[in-house]
């Protein structure tokens, strides 16, 4: 039977989960320039219609955002990636613009903002799980970077999780751009219903 992805979406039970679109990722102070690069095509424009039309049909929207203290203390030193972030010319300061939401995705009053210190996953080191609970939601929509290693935690960890995930084939980014697709068609398709931004916001537009 095929799903019925209009119910799956619905706004009441849904919540837009964004990943690392903080300035210091895909904004203006990137200290990953090929992401961003790839992320302007995709994340960018397609992550602000989404986050607008959920705000409009009621969905919640939880930006998820990745930093480290002054002194790093808490924050990993177990992979090269956390050594490069180090190595960077911008390091994302908790507390700072670097990460804050881009302007992009113009913020809202009602938009909840997560965030972490640790982990690999919008979900590790962080109150998303109890805070998407709290609100009543089973759907998470998945967007931002990176599906080279974010993305792909996030949507196994809300799989784990028991709830129903959808990714926005072109509200995520990852490099090379042909390894992101890989991924997708071969990995997240098979955990989570994958969308594009027309087809959610016409499922959203639908139910108001």
């Amino acid at each position: 039977m095929p799903l019925d992805i209009a119910a799956i979406v619905a706004p009441a039970h849904t919540a837009v989960v964004t990943s690392e679109c903080q300035n210091s990722v895909v904004g203006r102070q990137s200290m990953l320039p090929e992401l961003s690069a790839a992320a302007a095509q995709t994340v960018v424009p397609n992550g602000a219609r989404l986050c607008a039309a959920a705000r409009v049909a009621g969905t919640a929207v939880v930006h998820c955002v990745a930093g480290r203290r002054p002194d790093d203390r808490g924050s990993n030193s177990n992979a090269r990636l956390f050594g490069a972030v180090l190595k960077a010319p911008v390091v994302p300061l908790l507390g700072t613009a670097a990460t804050e939401v881009i302007d992009d995705f113009a913020q809202a009053d009602s938009d909840l903002v997560l965030s972490r210190i640790h982990g690999l996953s919008p979900m590790a080191g962080t109150d998303l799980d109890p805070v998407l609970r709290n609100l009543g939601v089973s759907t998470i929509v998945v967007i931002g970077v990176s599906v080279n290693v974010a993305i792909t935690n996030l949507v196994m960890d809300a799989v784990n999780n028991g709830y129903q995930t959808v990714l926005v084939r072109d509200a995520v980014a990852g490099v090379p751009a042909s390894y992101a697709d890989a991924v997708i068609d071969n990995t997240l398709a098979l955990l989570a219903t994958v969308v594009t931004t027309d087809e959610l916001v016409g499922y959203w537009r639908s139910a108001r």
